[in-house]
């Protein structure tokens, strides 16, 4: 048994009339790890959250309120309270349609984002449920970054399977399942982090991909670390033009392993 782990590169505190979201109380995870990074003080609305929702399933987010923290704390907040009282209801039961509990979660994530100030917000989203016994992953993509999966024949894109939340009160997105073989990994990351510029080049996700594929660590948190430092390498410069954040869930290639690393 390992603890999931969990890094900040920098904090700030928020001011006294900014609300935020709580942060992540770790859980443990058989035969797997995972961590986030968030490079830099908070300037928009990147937020992630870990929750264990039954012995054997953790759910995972990341999402991306459009806007400066001062304007959006209030829905990022709401957002994270519908997640941690929702999943565990979703998800709680041995014999659940994984794929029917996460569309219903994005849709209460997209009610809660349109009635948290009555207006359009876009906010990208990935939700994940992470099953340890099937070591399968099933996942919404809502206007988000494509996931990444890496395993041994490559890297798998994840695209959207549907719009962003908070944009139209009945939009749906598709929830899809995928295994995880043992040595695979998942990599999410914020757009800001694709957005990263030398001159007038982006980072951009083929150099995501291939720095991902090339990388020689199966920890998650240097593994999200080595991501963040790559990009500062081609950005030339720490990468603070805008929220950054990683996020990675990596299976171990045997039980044994993995607890031997741990």
């Amino acid at each position: 048994m390992v603890a999931l782990m969990h890094a900040l590169f920098s904090h700030e505190p928020p001011t006294k009339t900014q609300v935020m979201p709580v942060q992540s109380v770790i859980p443990v995870l058989q035969d797997a790890a995972v961590a986030a990074v968030y490079c830099s003080r908070r300037m928009g609305g990147d937020f992630y959250d870990f929750l264990r929702v039954s012995p054997d399933r953790v759910v995972i987010g990341l999402l991306d309120v459009a806007g400066r923290i001062e304007d959006n704390g209030a829905i990022i907040s709401a957002a994270q309270q519908t997640f941690r009282s929702l999943a565990p209801e979703l998800f709680a039961k041995e014999d659940i349609n994984e794929a029917d509990a996460m569309s219903e979660l994005a849709l209460a994530l997209n009610r809660t984002i349109l009635q948290s100030q009555g207006n359009i917000r876009s906010c990208p989203a990935f939700a994940a449920c992470y099953n340890e016994s099937l070591g399968t992953l099933c996942y919404f993509n809502a206007g988000h970054t494509p996931g990444l999966l890496r395993d041994r024949t490559g890297i798998t894109e994840l695209p959207a399977t549907g719009l962003p939340l908070g944009l139209f009160s009945h939009a749906t997105s598709d929830a899809r399942i995928v295994a995880l073989e043992p040595g695979a990994s998942l990599l999410l990351v914020s757009l800001g982090l694709l957005e990263g510029k030398y001159k007038d080049e982006e980072f951009g996700l083929g150099r995501l991909k291939d720095t991902f594929l090339h990388a020689n660590s199966d920890d998650a948190r240097e593994l999200c670390v080595s991501i963040i430092n790559n990009v500062q390498q081609f950005m030339r410069t720490p990468p603070i033009h805008n929220d950054v954040t990683v996020l990675a869930l990596v299976r171990a290639a045997t039980a044994k392993a993995l607890a031997v690393a741990g």
